[in-house]
């Protein structure tokens, strides 16, 4: 009996604990049904369930549950106006909401995973100590926590946006002197060669160490490169360049960035050039197909490259470029690759340029 009674002791503090905590991150507590949230938004309830569900959140089976603030309220309002107003096309509000949704999700679970591992710390500094640990003080200090932390971040998070903002801003208009969202660019991979039978072999934390290595290393090459990062995804970078030379560049750098160290793997890299379509953050098109299929062919250390990428190329004296046997790729018709490398590891020497059809 007292087994039962001290598990739901347990689950009682824990639930109020969870709701503490989330009326301290969200400034106000829950207030309103659905029903109630689309009504004071002015908004359609099955078009407020949609945005809701497309940024990332659960229904809650029972339509009376009171789960809703006032923010909940005015976010509502703010992205409906912007479809009103038509600064967001109707048929892409739920694609606006969806990449919020997912872009804010995994920048919540870092900063979540920041506090949890700082209570980790607290309790296995208690148990040291002590020998024990004292569950309301950690449950206490982890909103005090969240409390002193959520304005530096929010104020950091608007700094970082504004930010990329303003850069990729200038870069939309510098290429064509319209913010057109298809425009040219030179699409880049670099992956780390056999990662997924590394991740076998290393326990979480040697893991994490190595991801954030490669991330932060790679994310500084393209940064000085004078390119972007698309996206990270576990062991391969995406990145693109307005001009193809950047990319070439920073393909090198990328090698010579790791080549001397033991705890990443060695890297392949792709590049492909050509119209991509910017879309929330990503880019689609063949050209990304075809960089993630050169780099899924190239060998260890080795970068490879498209005609288009190689033609942009072919008077630039720092490179060498070797034309190497089409590839034979799903989808595209004898893909044309070159091996790119500089120039000097061959003396100044062009030799393979006839071969590439310049």
């Amino acid at each position: 009996m007292s087994d039962n009674t001290d598990s739901g002791s347990h689950t009682d503090t824990a639930d109020a604990t969870r709701r503490r905590v989330e009326d301290a991150l969200l400034e106000s507590s829950a207030s309103y049904t659905r029903e109630e949230v689309a009504r004071r938004a002015g908004v359609d309830l099955d078009r407020a369930r949609r945005l809701w569900v497309a940024m990332g959140f659960p229904v809650n089976p029972d339509p009376d549950a009171v789960m809703y603030t006032d923010a909940d309220v005015e976010a509502l309002r703010a992205l409906t106006t912007l479809v009103d107003r038509n600064v967001v096309e109707e048929s892409m509000e739920l694609a606006v909401a969806r990449t919020l949704g997912q872009s804010m999700s995994r920048l919540a679970e870092w900063q979540v995973g920041v506090v949890n591992s700082y209570i980790a710390a607290r309790i296995r500094e208690d148990e040291d100590a002590a020998g024990t640990s004292d569950p309301d003080r950690i449950r206490h200090d982890a909103r005090e926590l969240a409390a002193d932390t959520v304005p530096a971040l929010e104020a950091l998070q608007n700094y970082v946006w504004r930010r990329h903002l303003a850069a990729v801003a200038g870069r939309s208009l510098d290429i064509d002197g319209s913010p057109d969202s298809r425009r040219t660019l030179a699409v880049g991979f670099a992956d780390m060669v056999g990662y997924t039978s590394l991740t076998r072999r290393l326990d979480v934390d040697e893991l994490t160490s190595l991801l954030e290595e490669f991330e932060s290393v790679a994310g500084e090459v393209i940064a000085r490169g004078h390119g972007s990062v698309v996206k990270n995804v576990g062991d391969e970078v995406m990145f693109q360049c307005a001009d193809p030379v950047d990319a070439a560049r920073i393909a090198l750098r990328l090698h010579e960035a790791f080549a001397d160290r033991d705890d990443v793997p060695a890297l392949r890299v792709g590049i492909a050039l050509g119209p991509a379509l910017a879309r929330f953050g990503d880019l689609y098109g063949s050209v990304v197909n075809i960089a993630a299929r050169l780099t899924s062919n190239a060998h260890p250390g080795t970068v490879l490259v498209d005609e288009h990428t190689a033609e942009a190329l072919a008077d630039v004296d720092e490179f060498y470029l070797k034309s190497l046997r089409p590839l034979r790729v799903r989808g595209f018709h004898k893909l044309r690759t070159f091996a790119l490398r500089h120039n000097r590891d061959h003396g100044g020497d062009r030799e393979g340029s006839s071969d590439s059809g310049r």
